[in-house]
């Protein structure tokens, strides 16, 4: 399940895509987070170039579409040694990162909360999960992984105090739709939906919902022995 939520990186990507090169598309951006953490972690250091063929077998995707991809953010390899691996990564790392960093809020301090604050904060140095939002007395006011946990009744003030421009939804889907308005109100540019529950939002706000059920389902459809 970890695994999945990768979705976050690439859900943060997208939004400052947005922002700043809107011409990409949505799998575009899906793919150069992919690129870049295939590139950091499955390549010995020793390996300074990568051919598109590589990069592709890697994700399973086919050379001319990762050739595509990097030809729209204006880099283009050599066909004697293929592409630069640093030079890729930094310059993937200047399109899909912001400066600054983005700061991130999630609500819900459930199992899979608890275990997205674990994973992104370990994971990831440009997006940070800074505050957890929750109306359970047992985890109010207490520390999640070293992330301090709000009464859901602050998040308007906090989310605007730390200049939060992500949200995180982890709540119980009737609760889905109050807790996206509140975090839209409160000034967030994207909102990553885990619940099951589909939202209808302002397109002047990037979002992103993962619905488990329905990506469980698909694998099941496919390993299914007589389909």
């Amino acid at each position: 399940m970890l695994c999945n939520l990768n979705i976050l990186v690439i859900f943060a990507s997208s939004l400052q895509i947005l922002n700043n090169m809107s011409q990409l598309p949505e799998k575009t951006v899906e793919r150069l987070s992919q690129y870049r953490r295939i590139l950091l972690k499955a390549c010995p250091k020793e390996k300074q170039h990568i051919y598109s063929h590589e990069i592709a077998q890697l994700l399973h995707l086919t050379p001319v579409q990762v050739r595509r991809d990097l030809m729209l953010i204006g880099y283009s390899g050599s066909q004697r040694k293929g592409y630069e691996i640093n030079k890729l990564i930094h310059l993937i790392g200047e399109i899909i990162d912001s400066k600054e960093g983005q700061k991130v809020a999630l609500i819900g301090v459930g199992n899979l909360g608890r275990a997205i604050i674990r994973y992104v904060n370990k994971k990831n140095s440009n997006l940070k999960i800074v505050a957890a939002f929750d109306t359970n007395p047992d985890k109010v006011n207490k520390e999640v992984s070293g992330i301090n946990c709000y009464h859901y009744d602050q998040l308007a003030k906090i989310a605007k105090k730390e200049k939060i421009t992500i949200g995180i939804i982890c709540v119980p889907t009737e609760y889905c739709v109050s807790v996206a308005d509140c975090l839209i109100k409160s000034g967030v540019k994207g909102i990553l939906n885990f619940t099951a529950a589909p939202l209808n939002i302002s397109d002047q706000v990037f979002l992103e919902e993962y619905d488990m059920i329905t990506s469980l389902e698909k694998v099941a459809y496919f390993s299914k022995e007589n389909k």
